[in-house]
């Protein structure tokens, strides 16, 4: 699949970890966010998906792409 052609979600960090257990904060670096208000952009594949779901209170969906 060309680069043009993969789907995308674009996610925000919305909170900070400094309160969350250990498992949300490496999920939440795991998506390559680290500092509040940070916005990154990542494939959309099943695996992002869940470790977004895992942490949805933390994060903000900005976008996605189809």
């Amino acid at each position: 699949m060309s680069a043009a052609k993969q789907k995308t979600i674009t996610i925000k960090l919305k909170k900070g970890t400094i309160a969350c257990n250990p498992k949300q904060r490496a999920t939440v670096n795991g998506l390559g966010l680290r500092r509040r208000e940070q916005v990154t952009t990542l494939e959309n594949t099943p695996s992002v998906r869940g470790m977004i779901k895992k942490v949805l209170h933390l994060v903000e969906v900005v976008s996605q792409s189809k």
